[in-house]
């Protein structure tokens, strides 16, 4: 994988935990699925102006995709990439299912508290995002519809969703290289539609590594469309490079 030797940062989360961390322009944000069957549910902001977020329908849209794998851009709502998908090992990433909330998460597996079962207790994907973007002023309108790492749902001729059951193996990774300064919000709770019996409290290593040069390029899907979102990303960071913003040269729409 294009990345430095050594690791930057590490950190294992276990299942049903949640996380943030500003990465900056230029580093590999790389998730390890160490026991097979992991969730990782991802939302990205600006940093800078907190407005700006994930735009999963104007990614998929500009890609022509339904579902996200290696060579495809993670879109902001302005336009620009935050992030592309260096190394994809399950080949499908979902994109439209969202995350649980606490009301699906007894009705299916129980309720649980953390004051009675510590960290046996059942936590959801929607309330865990909801503690990390609070850290940075935001709350449930900011709450913009995510990525699950991991995990894959297709559909059928009907519309009919359904959840690929073993799709991640042990030791499966997914490698996301940042194209600009991005807070990244994610949890590790189930997938809303796992339809295992019991809570799967699924661990995933995260690790940080400075990102090297790519010999050829990475070929991406919708190539015309996903220069223009990175041409976006160089006129961005031209204008703060500089302390200006210019006004001659409107941004070019993916």
């Amino acid at each position: 994988m294009p990345t430095s030797q050594q690791p930057i940062f590490t950190e294992l989360l276990p299942g049903a935990a949640h996380w943030s961390m500003k990465i900056p322009k230029g580093f590999v944000l790389t998730a390890r699925d160490l026991e097979g069957g992991a969730n990782l549910s991802l939302l990205f902001y600006n940093p800078d102006n907190l407005l700006e977020r994930y735009n999963a329908p104007d990614t998929l849209k500009c890609q022509h995709t339904f579902k996200l794998t290696a060579g495809h851009c993670l879109y902001s709502d302005m336009g620009r990439v935050f992030c592309t998908i260096l190394r994809d090992d399950t080949g499908w990433i979902d994109t439209v299912c969202g995350v649980a909330n606490k009301e699906k998460v007894s009705e299916k597996w129980g309720d649980r508290s953390y004051q009675a079962d510590r960290n046996q207790w059942r936590q959801n994907g929607y309330d865990s995002l909801l503690v990390e973007v609070a850290k940075y002023g935001l709350g449930k309108r900011d709450l913009a519809a995510n990525l699950n790492l991991f995990s894959k749902v297709s559909t059928d001729a009907e519309g009919n969703l359904s959840f690929a059951a073993s799709h991640s193996h042990p030791g499966h990774e997914i490698a996301l290289r940042f194209e600009m300064d991005t807070l990244v919000v994610l949890t590790t709770c189930p997938h809303p539609l796992n339809p295992a019996t019991e809570y799967p409290f699924k661990p995933v290593e995260l690790t940080l590594t400075e990102a090297t040069k790519i010999t050829p390029p990475l070929p991406l899907h919708g190539q015309a469309e996903n220069q223009r979102g990175l041409e976006n990303n160089r006129r961005y960071h031209c204008a703060h490079t500089h302390s200006f913003h210019s006004h001659s040269a409107p941004e070019v729409q993916a």
